[in-house]
């Protein structure tokens, strides 16, 4: 049996990259791997239940400064060294920096990690990642925006990194109509035009100029923004200002955000930068149509036009028109528009497609690395390939001439 070991700061934030996490977890360990969850800090928080059915282990290091905390390193190094996991596949940049600078300490046969966001970060993160490319074997990213906007900064070599998109589980995330009548009832909906919006309450994703939109929206617009974060007093505080706050709701973190999404009419995304959004999959497996701004992984979502409608990003304007023009749709229009993205998401984005996609390339990665090692191989070298040794052996080029480490 196979042992997977997927690294990430914590799955105590049910963000986009977290749920995917868990989501590639259950469906490797129903196929007969052995995975395990390693969190820099944190519990295994609402996924537990889950984790713990599906027979997927859970770890946290419990590091409580960061990378700087060195009993973090000490002891995902223990671990590696007793579990001796074939992969060790990181998401998101300080889990994909442990990975790789720990494994000159605890050799593993495959390094894997994952770019989740088109957003590149400070001068900090692209120096991070440049100095510590040698130490993975492979990078993939979420989206081609998101993998454009990485070898633009040079933070990845191109030749290392291929597109593994997100999956959903389109079995689960699907229209129903009784949890929609339900939902609206308690909510005292009745011919009300419903957006739902997801997502952190951080400046990423723009909930200002959403509010903003949906002040100039006709008065059965209603909005429900779910998620938590440091801007839900300054977001409440602007409702209230543009007077919309018997129109707008902040339910906070929702657990089950399946039911908001049945009961929705549109969805709705206002992000300055995303990588490939859950919550879009989500919301057009459920057969949402969607307004989204045309950030790097919601163009490759949104067919603009047939499966929702694309706007530039930090344009408020465009912004309410978009979500006017949606809501002017006759039902019978809004209905092919939702049909259509369903369609599209199980096309695409289907889990048990996505899961073949990543066993593919384990199972590649794993032939071309048969021992565990401190470093990524083979490089190349004078236009010769070098290979780089198991642990205690010298490195040698294909004419079996010994060779530098690398």
């Amino acid at each position: 049996m196979k042992h997977i070991a997927f690294l990430l700061p914590t799955l105590n934030r049910n963000g986009g990259a977290e749920r995917q996490v868990v989501l590639l977890a259950t469906g490797l360990a129903a196929r007969g791997w052995r995975v395990t969850i390693v969190a820099l800090s944190g519990t295994c928080g609402e996924a537990c239940g889950e984790l713990h059915t599906a027979g997927v282990e859970f770890l946290s290091l419990h590091m409580r400064k960061g990378l700087a905390d060195p009993q973090g390193w000490i002891r995902l190094n223990a671990w590696l060294k007793q579990a001796r996991p074939e992969i060790l596949h990181a998401h998101l940049p300080h889990a994909a920096w442990l990975a790789r600078w720990s494994r000159l300490a605890a050799p593993v046969r495959v390094v894997v990690d994952t770019i989740h966001t088109a957003g590149t970060g400070t001068r900090g993160r692209k120096l991070g990642y440049r100095l510590s490319n040698w130490l993975t074997d492979q990078v993939t990213a979420v989206s081609e925006g998101a993998a454009q906007a990485w070898t633009s900064a040079r933070m990845v070599s191109a030749k290392r990194l291929e597109i593994q998109p997100n999956g959903i589980n389109s079995e689960m995330w699907k229209p129903d109509a009784t949890v929609r009548a339900e939902l609206r009832a308690e909510l005292g909906l009745r011919d009300e035009f419903l957006w739902l919006a997801a997502g952190r309450l951080e400046t990423v994703k723009n909930f200002p100029a959403l509010l903003k939109a949906m002040a100039a929206l006709p008065q059965h617009a209603r909005l429900v923004i779910a998620g938590s974060g440091s801007q839900a007093e300054s977001l409440w505080a602007q409702a209230r200002s543009l007077g919309v706050e018997s129109s707008v709701r902040f339910p906070g973190h929702q657990s089950n955000l399946l039911r908001w999404m049945q009961a929705a009419d549109g969805f709705v995304l206002s992000s300055h930068w995303e990588g490939l959004p859950m919550s879009l999959l989500e919301a057009g497996a459920c057969g949402l149509p969607c307004v989204s701004t045309a950030v790097a992984g919601a163009t490759e979502i949104v067919l603009d036009g047939h499966t929702g409608l694309l706007v530039p990003a930090g344009d408020q304007n465009e912004l309410n028109e978009a979500m006017r023009r949606l809501m002017a749709m006759g039902a019978s229009e809004r209905l092919a528009m939702g049909n259509a993205a369903r369609q599209s998401i199980l096309a695409r984005y289907s889990i048990h497609s996505v899961l073949d996609h990543w066993e593919d390339l384990y199972a590649r990665l794993l032939d071309e690395h048969p021992v565990a090692t401190r470093w990524s191989r083979p490089t190349v070298r004078n236009g010769l390939a070098v290979f780089t040794p198991a642990i205690g052996e010298p490195a040698s080029s294909p004419n079996g001439v010994a060779a530098d480490a690398q």
